[in-house]
């Protein structure tokens, strides 16, 4: 496969892969995933129960069996941290099934466009071309939401300096999955009818905030 930045070159105009998602590219939609009725006193595994069911939800809608998916974790950290060097990342090791999947994890460096100068951060961005089958993505959704409550799964749990983001890319569909916490999920498509069932499908989940802007993009004559 062509590398990753060749890919969101030719399909997505060369955006950057970073938050938010949403705001970068059009068409996208940005899903509420939590309850914000939910009282805060209420166990943790009630107060996201509807972010679980709401986030596989739409990652089963947007990655079938078949598809080729790509993986991305970045780990957004200071030069001088050495911990990636020490530990493997056990986003890889816990959530994919087959340890010969791994021989296809790719690693890089890259420059963080969010990087402070004195404190010289860098990205460790880790890919791996994979099927839905290849991984436990719903225990890996659940620990995305899980990543603002100190829970056990916490993917760096052990490395609390380091932020963390996963992406999941559809490389035959086109479609760009992002949960960013338990709050949302933000996904994009090259070509919006590939995401226009989404839309209207789960229209009650879309964030109120942003319907306007979805509404407009959907609304249009050119179906």
């Amino acid at each position: 496969m062509q590398s990753l930045q060749s890919y969101i070159d030719h399909h997505f105009k060369g955006i950057l892969l970073a938050p938010s998602l949403f705001y970068s590219w059009s068409p996208a939609i940005r899903y509420e995933i939590s309850d914000p009725t939910m009282s805060l006193n209420e166990p943790v595994v009630l107060q996201l129960r509807q972010a679980f069911h709401r986030s596989i939800t739409l990652f089963d809608e947007v990655f079938h069996g078949p598809d080729e998916m790509l993986l991305i974790t970045d780990v957004h950290t200071t030069l001088s941290n050495s911990y990636l060097r020490k530990r493997p990342l056990n986003v890889y090791l816990k959530y994919v099934k087959q340890p010969d999947v791994l021989t296809r994890l790719r690693h890089e460096v890259i420059p963080d466009p969010f990087e402070e100068e004195e404190e010289q951060r860098v990205i460790h961005r880790f890919s791996l071309l994979c099927k839905k089958g290849d991984i436990r993505y719903q225990k890996l959704l659940q620990a995305i939401c899980y990543e603002d409550f100190a829970h056990p799964s916490t993917i760096l749990k052990s490395n609390p300096s380091s932020g963390v983001e996963k992406y999941f890319i559809n490389v035959t569909r086109n479609l760009i999955y992002h949960l960013y916490d338990d709050r949302g999920c933000d996904i994009l498509a090259a070509d919006k009818n590939d995401i226009r069932f989404l839309y209207e499908t789960y229209n009650d989940w879309i964030l109120d905030y942003d319907r306007n802007v979805i509404d407009e993009t959907f609304h249009d004559k050119d179906r």
